[in-house]
């Protein structure tokens, strides 16, 4: 083992046995399943800021998005675009409503819980559904960040890739097992503030890092499709003129924030208006920042790193764009390995800030919903807390096995469970909120629609190829399954809620007593 990478080990470890340490410190604090999955309604504004975006980007933001702009070009920052936009209505339009809402619907813990309280269901059908379809998308979730992670410790350190997959998953179950809501939380927080350390410092200093010409003569040489113009051009894709469906479809990623349990979960959590407003401003520039940081690595990558060129057989793959650029330019340029670990560290950040949040969500809707909610409805806290973490293991364990090919494309993973929560959910928390007339039956129509139209277009062959075997509707038609599952959802809850029984008063006196925002709550 070289000298470098002895340092840039020390770093990894020293960076999660700090984030082990916080699990087992909050731990001690945790004596109810509402601490563990809410940590008390207690997060400040900052934390709770924090948490939910880190939570939300995962590897994705430092892999997958540059890995793409690397590959194809600007035009694939129409992602970027959409997600803003969504972060953005996500904070100003939901966050307040969904955390008085969730107290006045008998102070629900969970996001299927909400949806029990809030139409009255006394069988726990709604429980149960949005429970199954949470559990189902997290496995691909988890899965994603799970793979990013087993890449980085191959790509760093030359470690077989299951090898590299199990250290990782080990350290995000072992503080996520002990510490529940608070500690995922607290590491969340520190691991937003790493990611956009390193989002901003590596690119700037790989800018000038630059060798054989300018920005603009180096992508020229790389060799990228259509040349530098065409290039850094958003409405061409890979040298060729976008479709407006293509944007379209990039864009819809942006429907997807309003249905995410992991980030709806904090809005939920925060202890009052007053830090929530401090959160809506401090997440907007965070994430606007982080987007747009995440692209130029893209660009800058593409030059600085050349003549190496990834993607390329025998090469790197193009997600490991920011990776290969913070080890060139702390080990290559300005010899500080250790500098080198911790930049790192901000890509494992965003992978564990991602992971932790989707296995305790998984706990919480078997443990809180299924068991508690619907099998035993007289367990205790501990029996409940006992529960959640035995979950957090299967679970971590499902999406361990689920990442172990090396060849899943992280992109991928995240897009397909992405457009299943922002498909099954996202108008139905839209609606909860803001429409009266919303019943059960429409909401078990939605969740229902929205969900089995994601699994079917992203995961059943049923098209052919044109070469004698079958392809998914989503790879015919290059429409992402989000924005169709999205509006067929929304659909089904108008059309059913409007042709069956309206919500009786009981329920339009609790929907206004939250519209009414001079009521403390």
């Amino acid at each position: 083992m070289n000298s470098n990478l002895i340092w840039i080990v020390a770093a990894f470890v020293v960076y999660m046995a700090m984030m082990i340490g916080i699990g087992a410190r909050y731990m001690k604090r945790t004596s109810s399943s509402e601490d563990y999955f809410l940590g008390g309604r207690g997060l400040s504004g900052w934390v709770a800021a924090l948490s939910a975006q880190a939570s939300d980007m995962s590897g994705w933001l430092l892999m997958g998005l540059p890995g793409a702009v690397y590959a194809f070009g600007t035009g694939q920052a129409w992602i970027a675009i959409g997600l803003f936009i969504g972060t953005v209505c996500n904070w100003v339009f939901i966050s307040g409503r969904l955390r008085r809402y969730t107290i006045r619907a008998n102070n629900s813990l969970t996001l299927p819980e909400y949806f029990s309280n809030r139409f009255h269901d006394q069988k726990k059908i709604l429980l149960c559904i949005s429970s199954i379809f949470i559990v189902i998308f997290f496995l691909v979730y988890t899965a994603s960040a799970l793979a990013a992670g087993g890449k980085l410790f191959y790509a760093v350190a030359g470690i077989d890739y299951t090898a590299a997959l199990t250290i990782g998953a080990l350290v995000i179950l072992i503080y996520t097992f002990m510490g529940g809501f608070m500690a995922v939380c607290v590491t969340d927080f520190i691991q937003g503030t790493l990611m956009l350390i390193a989002l901003l410092a590596v690119p700037l200093l790989a800018y000038f890092g630059i060798s054989g010409g300018s920005l603009t003569e180096v992508l020229d040489l790389s060799g990228v499709a259509g040349g530098h113009s065409s290039f850094m051009n958003l409405f061409e894709n890979g040298g060729e003129p976008y479709r407006a469906i293509d944007i379209i479809s990039q864009l819809a990623w942006g429907f997807g924030y309003c249905g995410m349990p992991h980030i709806l979960t904090r809005f939920m959590a925060v202890k009052n208006q007053k830090e929530l407003n401090k959160s809506k401003g401090i997440a907007i520039i965070w994430v606007a920042l982080s987007l747009t940081f995440a692209c130029i690595i893209g660009v800058v990558g593409r030059a600085y790193l050349y003549p190496t060129l990834l993607g390329e057989k025998g090469a790197d793959s193009a997600e490991n764009v920011f990776i290969n650029m913070i080890t060139q330019l702390f080990t290559g340029d300005y010899k500080l390995p250790f500098i080198a670990g911790i930049f790192l560290c901000g890509i494992l950040a965003a992978i564990m800030s991602t992971a932790d949040s989707q296995l305790l969500v998984t706990a919480s809707s078997v443990s809180e919903d299924i068991y508690k909610g619907v099998i035993n409805k007289n367990a205790d806290d501990k029996k409940v807390l006992m529960i959640s973490r035995i979950t957090v293991v299967v679970v971590a364990v499902l999406a361990y096995l689920i990442a172990l090919n090396p060849d899943n494309s992280i992109m991928a993973l995240v897009s397909n469970a992405w457009a299943g929560f922002g498909s099954a959910f996202g108008p139905l928390v839209l609606l909860s909120l803001f429409w009266k007339r919303t019943n059960m039956p429409g909401a078990i129509a939605g969740i229902v629609s929205g969900g089995l139209l994601v699994l079917v277009w992203d995961y059943i062959p049923m098209i052919s190829d044109g070469n004698g075997g079958l392809q998914t509707i989503g790879a015919a038609t290059g429409i992402y399954s989000l924005l169709v599952g999205f509006f067929v959802s929304l659909v089904c809850i108008l059309v059913v809620s409007l042709i069956t029984k309206a919500p009786d008063a009981e329920i339009v006196k609790e929907f206004e007593a939250v519209a009414d925002k001079s009521i403390e709550m």
